[in-house]
């Protein structure tokens, strides 16, 4: 597989995500493993796109101009890469996200970032949908604790657990950052 006809496709690296207000994660490697994607990705020129979520709620992190809304400096675009809004979970909704994918002839897409159960899964979900091959890497996207419909708190690891299970066959395959490594050419 091409890395060429692959897209990296980077959900919601923003400043807010390391607010301590978001509450407790899973995943501490989490951002390390995007990094490294990243990285490969750009050195073998494959096709790099990043998701940032604009919130329409002003007492939100995510809302346009504060800080949290701002790319994590480790993932700041490239002025050759590709920048998508979005104001609700799902990246393709509202977007041309299908379309320029499209465009390309881009048919396989790896999803990392954040959160697994909210943004993660819902682009996911409509990306397998929509006839990607769709590439969620577990190693790579992270979430947090969260009351479940219950009341019951579950904890991050749970939630991306379940999140993941969600996913996996019917909507996308579930691999390592060491799997998507090798999709683009790389088997270090």
């Amino acid at each position: 597989m091409s890395g060429q006809n692959t897209a990296l496709i980077i959900i919601d690296m923003q400043r807010g995500m390391r607010d301590p207000a978001a509450g407790k994660r899973n995943n501490l490697m989490a951002e390390h493993n995007c990094e490294t994607l990243l990285a490969t990705w750009r050195q073998h020129s494959g096709t790099v796109v990043h998701v940032r979520h604009r919130s329409t709620h002003r007492n939100s992190p995510f809302w346009p101009g504060q800080p949290g809304a701002e790319f994590q400096p480790e993932f700041t675009p490239l002025p050759d890469e590709q920048v998508f809004e979005k104001q609700v979970p799902d990246a393709f909704s509202r977007s041309n996200l299908e379309q320029w994918l499209l465009a390309r002839e881009i048919m396989t897409l790896v999803i990392v970032g954040v959160s697994t159960n909210n943004s993660v899964e819902a682009t996911a979900r409509t990306a397998g949908n929509l006839g990607f091959d769709t590439h969620v890497v577990a190693d790579a996207t992270f979430t947090f604790d969260k009351l479940d419909y219950a009341g019951v708190l579950r904890t991050a690891a749970e939630v991306h657990a379940m999140s993941l299970a969600n996913l996996s066959e019917e909507y996308a395959r579930i691999i390592t950052t060491e799997q998507a490594l090798a999709m683009i050419g790389n088997n270090d």
